[in-house]
């Protein structure tokens, strides 16, 4: 109804102007509303099918639409498929104007051609019930400027996507042909229509194309075999071997959390440079790595260095420092020997690595932290919480990720790269020119290596050390002339029964012996250091008849107390040898002999 009002109104403006017309020169070319229409439809046609932005193009529209119409504004406003407004351009368009030109949109009115799917005229806005009173004066109309308003729907098929609006002003002598502007505007709404729906289904395909490329590439890279993807290289990690290459691929996975991280092998393994290699390849790369070994410190110092303490908090104490919790805030902290904390030690850690907040010795203030945490440990964690000697709650807290690194002798493929790495080093230090001969390679593969990467390295300097050729030969080694102690370590039992042993007291505390009036024994008396114990040591190879003066204990389940108390001694340390022999007096060698001569089996974790 609006539009047959609107066209009724518009006939005597139509007969003025072709009264005008027919009084016109007869020199003067009279063009037909038709051409000046399909002129305009073939211009912004050409525009619509042309290979620019979606934004662009329809901005290049409305600015081609004011010089075929009498207009002063115009907007194309696009919506998503639930309603929502997506694209808002005029003339000028660029990129965060969008929220300008739908300020110029009068609400109500534009919500009525949507919903109604008809175009709306307005010849004054500001008396038409479709304006209020704002949208009147955002469109500029007033008592003495009569503002017009024409807003088409932009279809596609029987759904509307959007709206096309024009407004212009009436200077009282122009004459406007509304009905035949709602027809071009009606034209150019359909192609603009059809372009849009052209523009989402090329964006749809190609997302859709985007997201299965993506989905191909990742499901070749699985059916890849693992030699054939990209190797992980860290500074300071040697291998190539399945073992080496599966942890270097998880550690890069790790690092890209900021979870708890345990590291779990055998002393030796590099676990130290596991850790800083998840510190390097994480986002935290630029904050400092900071590290403790948890068994140097005694627990008093232990809480110290890792939580700081003010001035005067204990004897010392001159001034404040910064604990190792504050200097690793927002980066990497990294715990060794995590295992052999005290329990009341891991309630005072739990709550850090809980809350990541804590107070200095000392102080009341409580400092807040952002510290990632890598601990590692060659204990048995799971029996040692079982046995009560570390709290479940920490255990939990900790193990997170737990990563097992390999020990040597399950990566015997990395020998060999590893030392011609640290002969490299040798020569480098000491101006020397060694290479390792093809008999002497063979000799470090065969070894067993207990000790790991650590013992490797060990190996490889004493050896070029002492070698007189320009080349390593086999015989240059320790182990081929039965020099090599540490192999006692790992050889078979039965190797070891031809060798010599030796006694070694093996000091043990008891409680002196009440005295003679039955007294308790005086708190400033000496104490009773008991007799030693022998306990029979392989040592060097030796003839038998060496071997057969050696002393015999005297009690015939000697050797079985000796065995119970060396087995006490390991599992309180956690089978860590040079701990037990600090339990026992003894240093870490005898240790080793003692072990080996009562075939007791080292537990490794």
């Amino acid at each position: 109804m609006a539009i047959e009002d609107a066209v009724q109104r518009e006939a005597g403006h139509l007969e003025a102007a072709h009264l005008e017309q027919d009084s016109a020169p007869a020199h003067m070319p009279v063009v037909s509303l038709s051409d000046v229409a399909l002129t305009g439809i073939y211009e912004i046609s050409k525009i619509l099918t042309g290979p620019n932005r979606l934004e662009t193009t329809l901005s290049s529209v409305v600015n081609l639409l004011s010089s075929f119409l009498q207009m002063r504004h115009g907007v194309i406003s696009l919506l998503e498929d639930d309603g929502i407004p997506d694209i808002t351009v005029g003339v000028g368009w660029n990129e965060g104007t969008d929220a300008r030109y739908r300020a110029r949109l009068p609400e109500k009115a534009i919500g009525q051609v949507i919903a109604t799917a008809v175009p709306l005229i307005a010849e004054n806005v500001a008396s038409h019930p479709a304006f209020s009173a704002a949208d009147a004066a955002a469109l500029g109309a007033s008592d003495d400027s009569r503002v017009s308003f024409i807003g088409v729907p932009i279809r596609v098929a029987a759904r509307v996507i959007g709206t096309l609006t024009i407004d212009r002003v009436w200077d009282g002598r122009s004459v406007f042909r509304l009905d035949s502007d709602v027809r071009f505007l009606t034209m150019v709404a359909n192609l603009i229509g059809q372009t849009v729906q052209l523009h989402r289904v090329v964006s749809r395909d190609r997302e859709r194309l985007m997201a299965e490329s993506g989905r191909l590439q990742k499901e070749l890279s699985e059916l890849k075999p693992a030699r054939e993807r990209r190797k992980v290289y860290v500074d300071g990690i040697i291998g190539d071997s399945p073992e080496i290459r599966a942890l270097l691929d998880k550690i890069t996975i790790v690092a890209k959390s900021h979870s708890p991280v345990l590291l779990r092998g055998e002393s030796g393994t590099g676990k130290e440079l596991i850790a800083k290699a998840i510190h390097e390849l994480s986002n935290r790369a630029k904050g400092p790595f900071i590290k403790l070994n948890c068994a140097a410190l005694p627990e008093s110092v232990l809480e110290s260095e890792l939580f700081g303490h003010e001035k005067g908090a204990f004897t010392g104490a001159v001034g404040a420092r910064k604990g190792r919790f504050e200097l690793a805030d927002k980066g990497t902290l990294f715990l060794d020997e995590i295992g052999e904390i005290s329990p009341s030690f891991q309630a005072k850690l739990l709550r850090v690595l809980q809350e990541q907040e804590f107070e200095r010795v000392g102080g009341s203030h409580t400092l807040k932290v952002n510290v990632r945490v890598v601990a590692a440990t060659n204990r048995n964690l799971e029996e040692a919480v079982a046995r009560n000697e570390f709290r479940a709650d920490l255990y939990y807290r900790i193990s997170v990720i737990p990563i097992l690194v390999p020990s040597l002798r399950d990566r015997r493929g990395d020998i060999p790269l590893l030392a011609s790495e640290f002969l490299e080093r040798f020569n480098r230090e000491n101006g020397r020119e060694l290479l390792f001969g093809r008999d002497a390679m063979d000799v470090l593969t065969s070894c067993g290596f207990p000790g790991n990467v650590r013992e490797l390295e060990n190996c490889v300097q004493r050896t070029a050390t002492l070698a007189q050729g320009e080349s390593i030969h086999s015989d240059d080694f320790a182990c081929r002339h039965n020099e090599c102690l540490s192999a006692l370590l790992w050889r078979n039992p039965a190797d070891i029964g031809t060798r010599r042993s030796v006694d070694i007291p093996l000091p043990v505390v008891s409680a002196p012996p009440p005295s003679a009036t039955g007294e308790a024994a005086n708190s400033n008396t000496a104490p009773r250091i008991p007799a030693p114990v022998p306990i029979s040591v392989p040592m060097a190879p030796a003839s038998a008849a060496a071997a057969a003066a050696v002393a015999r204990p005297a009690v015939e389940d000697e050797d079985l107390t000796e065995r119970e108390r060396l087995v006490d001694a390991m599992e309180r340390a956690g089978w860590v040898q040079a701990k037990a022999a600090r339990l026992l007096g003894l240093t870490p060698r005898q240790i080793g002999y003692a072990l080996k001569k009562h075939d007791i089996e080292i537990k490794r974790f």
